[in-house]
């Protein structure tokens, strides 16, 4: 089994502007209920806005300056707004649960395997 990251872009201007309910829509809590279930789901949880965000940048390497800029470190049509860690035998499998996602259909999802050794 394989460990997946499925990243939840939406357009920027569709995504909240302030903080996320407390819960998932019923559309996301239905996947959760049907990838838990299943044995897939690992964890997930929606993000702040990008506007909560804050960039840091250590210049000279560690112990060097330190720079905090609030918001994002890129301005981008599309945010991130969360995400589902999942357990997949393989790519195949973890796509046809990432298709499922509400975001598949509401914005973009990024599939990425987690590096092993890292989760």
């Amino acid at each position: 089994m394989a460990l997946y990251v499925a990243l939840l872009y939406y357009d920027r201007d569709k995504y909240w502007a302030s903080s996320p309910e407390t819960e998932f829509s019923p559309e996301y809590r239905e996947f959760a209920r049907r990838a838990t279930e299943a044995g897939v789901m690992r964890g997930g949880e929606a993000l702040h806005p990008v506007t909560m965000s804050t960039t840091i940048t250590v210049s000279g390497g560690e112990g060097g300056d330190v720079l905090l800029v609030d918001g994002p470190y890129a301005e981008a049509k599309e945010v991130l707004g969360g995400y589902f860690l999942l357990e997949a035998a393989d790519l195949d499998e973890a796509i046809a649960w990432a298709v499922q996602i509400p975001a598949a259909w509401q914005g973009k999802i990024e599939l990425r395997p987690v590096a092993p050794g890292h989760a």
